[in-house]
């Protein structure tokens, strides 16, 4: 069988089990099981693949097809322009995010030379942590999670990427096990309501439930994390937070509440109000 062979047969395959871009699955399978990147497929088209090279590729479609997520079978995905470590310890890094780094990129250009302490509440993997630290290294980086397992998972990805050094991981319910005051907090915590849990895509359910359930209506995280930063948080800090569909007003509501001013939302690449950034005091 040829590269191209293996590419046509196998995305008609994904296809009926119901996998999305069943194309650019199997074209990141092949392309991780011959250590090559995408675009070199389409220059060896005609090459043969041995018995050698197919039968581990066999084994990670038939997981695939059966909705193991494609982030998980190669182990790896690229957030920002670097490549994450990734498995069932923590969130698949997601595209959105990166709107999330984008926009606190611009916030931190206005800082003042001491506004320098940053925590990521909820690191899961770390890309945030990880990401600032890389693109703004005067940052004073902290990093919570609940998770014993992604907090190991979020290590790994420091070590990896040389960071380490440079930022603190610790497992905390929310802010409860640092000190403040920080002058810019991020998080992307779980937003899901538990009763939509059972209702997620197959590849979503592969997440740790720690990290998608956001208790009854979704907010229940998100709102004590507002409610807890008080004394955490710098006289003018800036808090970025990713919310669910629908949730912005709400979430804006208790920023409000809790003397945030400033308060502004961006959208997402399907329009959906995604982010919200505020200031303190």
């Amino acid at each position: 069988m040829t590269v191209l062979e293996l590419l046509q047969s196998t995305t008609i395959y994904l296809g009926k089990k119901g996998v999305e871009q069943p194309r650019l699955n199997i074209e990141h399978l092949l392309a991780d099981a011959l250590g090559k990147k995408r675009i070199d497929l389409y220059l060896e088209f005609d090459r043969s693949l041995s018995p050698r090279e197919l039968e581990p590729l066999r084994e990670k479609v038939r997981r695939r097809s059966e909705g193991e997520p494609l982030q998980h079978l190669v182990g790896h995905w690229d957030f920002f322009g670097r490549t994450f470590k990734t498995d069932r310890r923590a969130l698949i890094p997601r595209s959105e995010t990166e709107l999330l780094v984008e926009v606190m990129l611009k916030e931190l250009a206005t800082r003042g030379e001491r506004a320098n302490r940053l925590v990521d509440v909820g690191t899961g993997s770390g890309i945030l942590a990880i990401t600032l630290a890389l693109e703004r290294p005067e940052l004073e980086v902290s990093a919570v999670d609940l998770s014993e397992e992604a907090l190991s998972l979020a290590r790994e990805n420091a070590d990896r990427l040389r960071v380490s050094d440079r930022i603190s991981f610790r497992r905390s319910d929310l802010l409860d096990e640092l000190e403040g005051p920080f002058h810019w907090i991020v998080a992307n915590l779980p937003y899901i309501p538990t009763a939509d849990l059972n209702t997620l895509q197959r590849e979503v359910r592969f997440d740790p439930p720690l990290a998608l359930d956001g208790g009854k209506d979704g907010l229940t995280i998100i709102k004590r994390l507002i409610e807890s930063m008080r004394g955490k948080i710098a006289s003018n800090g800036l808090v970025a937070l990713e919310v669910g569909q629908g949730q912005a007003q709400r979430v804006s509501g208790f920023l409000a509440d809790q003397k945030y001013r400033d308060i502004s939302t961006r959208k997402d690449y399907q329009g959906v109000e995604r982010l919200l950034i505020a200031r303190y005091g």
